[in-house]
């Protein structure tokens, strides 16, 4: 693979006119088939399979599709997709009056009255037939439904609501205004994401003391990403892409594309500073550099891809479009990058300061390098307990789904599901509905119903539970629906406690009743699609754990190396875990990282979580490991091998980090419930795999394992395919004429260390 890749370094360093047209083609014609999708963007999701998703399948096949609404997130009743779509008012009246007595709901209902004859204005719901007024008379509500999508209602329709909204805050009552129009878009980027992107620009500047160079994996990277987003979004006509799908896309797409640059032109810079030719470099860092990027892009896209495995497609969404972006970004650093060395050409050779800083940040990591490697058993302990203590708070980890009251604070979503809270109880944001089937026997449908309300009713922590008038349902219905309205918040434990004990109690009013009865809802799926991610964690391990193994088996000849960095993951997944229910969950520093409500992790976070981290860590893995095994098999001994794989590699791979960790911080701040607690357990988790487990533990664990960490049985050394990542068959041909960078190689390391340049150890 050295001499196939040191070739298209070569070719694109030579054609880099070509090889730049090429690519903006392809994003031209990327961002003209996402212009061409309509931009279509979906946040709702199924989940196939679960009780829950086959309930609302079953009600709007018994009742009519408007039923099937009935139970969703209360203050998020707007659906945000479709032909339809609808926003709610919700009102709170004066201190010391009530909606109850005096001249409340008449007020509301003028101030609403232009909007009933509004542009795409469907129906405006009557909050007393509707039963929409708080028991305490606090609060009351009015859901107001188009008859278009979300993204075209008229602005005037809009402003129509604004107006009714600012006239009776006028006269003192309380306006949130949620869902459809209201509902803020999540942006893909923004200010902090700007600053983010300004701090990896300081990184690399600092790394390579230029800005010349410091600026070409920004360059690069943006061109990546742009063509993978475009084109994760030129398919939104035909699939459903959400949001949190792009942002994804968009985090992981910029960090691995700044990362594979960094990596790349940090071997040219080196090699520049010992004499090569620009064109003979390009193509030896491609060559073996490219190398390690491309195992590492593969590892990471084979974590990514497995999360297809899970059955929910929502999820395998994000995996696979997130894996197509890391794929542009491989392809990318591998010809463009070598392109736009051929135009810098000469340019990018160190001199100067960018050598002296070069020696000052060589001294730093000698000193650590020997620190960990002399004392390799306190090393290791230390750093796990560490990583250890840190976990402790996963423990306690909770998972759920995330309602409106976990958006940001001042959104109007945020303030109706407050008000909603206060005047109705806390469950009311996320009623239970107990679908009675009675498809085999519509006469015993009106005793079934009783008989199930009176059971649902005395059971523990139901607030309410009464049979409704289903929207859209027929006369001779051949099902009902109940509504149960907990005394617990939609994620609390005690709803979820209430969906078992529902489940628990069917089998004998089935029995009872002669009916089927099936429970949906907010709280029954949060339920369902944990246990449905729990079911599919093993596989998705066992694949991503699996396959990565043997592509480092593969990459490194070694039994050994992969196994380390298994376990180094697995400590560095449990501490991430930790830190993340100690901020999300805990509220632990929760001002600091703009966490205005906390609450249960994502459902889905874990598995998404364990899928992109591990094929994060794995980069540093390659990156660090790959060139302790070049040193190694260019002749050096064991130790000395790991001590000047880690001077090579440990500065690469601290400024990759700190950039990682910068462009995921810059998404923690947005105050997404979604995309707040993915990106922080990202930007923690790489902070501890690449400062602890990569650039502490494993030059440990190389140094106690010694020569044994490149053992490998002949049977199997004979059966694997040797893709030579370390650029061995280069060697062979001349193409590696400069030995290690001057300035990167600690003081006395030279001796013996490329005595046999080219020749595989036979350990």
């Amino acid at each position: 693979m050295a001499r196939v890749l040191d070739r298209l370094g070569r070719g694109s360093f030579r054609h880099r006119w070509i090889v730049l047209v090429a690519w903006l083609l392809v994003l031209a014609a990327a961002a003209f088939g996402a212009v061409a999708s309509g931009l279509n963007i979906s946040d709702s999701f199924s989940i196939p399979g679960t009780e829950s998703q086959r309930a609302q399948e079953l009600v709007a096949e018994r009742l009519g599709d408007q039923a099937a609404d009935v139970g969703s997130d209360s203050s998020m009743s707007a659906q945000q997709g479709g032909d339809t779509s609808s926003a709610r008012v919700v009102v709170g009246v004066p201190e010391g009056e009530s909606f109850l007595t005096g001249t409340g709901i008449p007020d509301v209902l003028t101030a609403l009255a232009p909007v009933s004859s509004a542009q795409d204005v469907v129906a405006v719901s009557d909050p007393v037939t509707a039963q929409a007024v708080a028991p305490d008379g606090s609060v009351m509500y009015v859901d107001v439904s188009f008859g278009v999508g979300v993204d075209d209602i008229p602005d005037a329709t809009t402003a129509a609501l604004e107006d009714a909204a600012a006239s009776l805050e006028a006269d003192g009552y309380e306006v949130a205004l949620a869902g459809g129009p209201f509902t803020a878009p999540l942006e893909l980027a923004g200010p902090m994401e700007a600053i983010g992107l300004v701090v990896a620009l300081i990184v690399l500047v600092v790394t390579f003391g230029s800005l010349l160079a410091a600026g070409m994996p920004i360059l690069t990277a943006l061109l990546g990403v742009g063509i993978g987003v475009a084109g994760v979004l030129s398919l939104s006509g035909i699939a459903d892409i959400s949001s949190s799908t792009l942002t994804l896309a968009l985090m992981l797409g910029l960090a691995v594309g700044i990362d594979y640059a960094l990596f790349l032109l940090s071997r040219h810079r080196q090699q520049l500073a010992d004499g090569m030719s620009p064109e003979a470099s390009a193509g030896h860092a491609v060559g073996t550099a490219g190398s390690a990027v491309v195992f590492a892009g593969t590892t990471v896209v084979i974590a990514l891809a497995a999360l297809t495995v899970t059955g929910i497609p929502f999820l395998a969404a994000m995996g696979l479009a997130a894996a197509a972006t890391v794929v542009i970004a491989v392809l990318v650093a591998v010809t463009l990058l070598p392109a736009m060395m051929g135009f810098a050409g000469e340019r990018l050779r160190p001199r100067g300061r960018a050598l002296k800083q070069a020696e000052h940040s060589r001294e730093a990591r000698n000193r650590w390098g020997a620190l960990v490697t002399t004392h390799p058993i306190i090393t290791l302990v230390v750093a796990a307990l560490v990583l250890l203590t840190i976990a402790v708070p996963a423990l306690s980890l909770r998972l759920g789904l995330p309602n409106a009251g976990r958006e940001p604070e001042g959104s109007g979503d945020r303030a109706a599901y407050e008000m909603l809270a206060d005047g109705f109880g806390p469950g009311f944001n996320g009623p239970l509905v107990v679908l009675v089937d009675a498809a085999e026997d519509p006469s015993a449908l009106p005793a079934a119903v009783q008989s199930v309300t009176e059971t649902v009713s005395a059971l523990p922590d139901v607030a309410y539970a009464a049979p409704i008038a289903a929207p859209g349902a027929t006369d001779g219905a051949e099902g009902a629906l109940i509504v149960v309205i907990p005394t617990g918040a939609p994620d609390s434990e005690e709803t979820a406690d209430l969906v078992h004990a529902i489940r628990d109690a069917r089998p004998d009013l089935e029995a009872s009743t002669g009916t089927q009865l099936w429970v949906t809802g907010a709280a029954a799926a949060n339920i369902d699609i944990t246990e449905k991610l729990a079911d599919a964690f093993p596989l998705f391990l066992l694949i991503v754990v699996g396959l990565a193994i043997v592509l480092l088996l593969v990459a490194f000849r070694s039994l050994l190396v992969p196994v380390t960095a298994v376990l180094g993951f697995l400590l560095t997944i449990a501490a991430a875990f930790g830190a993340t229910t100690a901020v999300f969950q805990w509220g632990w520093l929760a001002p600091v990282f703009n966490v205005d409500s906390t609450g249960p992790l994502l459902s889905f976070l874990p598995i998404l979580l364990v899928g992109v981290l591990f094929g994060l860590a794995m980069d540093y893995q390659v990156f660090l490991v790959s060139r302790m095994r070049e040193e190694h098999v260019h002749g050096a001994e064991p130790t000395p091998a790991v001590r000047l794989g880690f001077a090579h590699g440990a500065r690469v791979v601290l400024a990759a980090a700190l950039i990682m960790i910068s462009v995921f911080s810059s998404f923690v701040f947005s105050g997404s419930a979604q995309i707040g607690p993915i990106a922080f357990a990202l930007a923690i988790g790489i902070l501890f795999d690449a400062l602890v487990v990569r650039m502490t533990m494993i030059p440990a664990a190389m140094t106690l394992l010694g020569r044994s960490a490149w053992w490998l049985p002949r049977w199997l050394d004979r059966i694997i395919p040797n893709v030579d990542i370390e650029g061995a068959a280069l060697d062979k041909t001349g193409a590696h004429t400069a030995a290690a960078p001057v300035d990167e190689v600690p003081e006395g390391a030279h001796t013996g260390a490329h005595a046999a340049h080219g020749v595989h150890a036979a350990e």
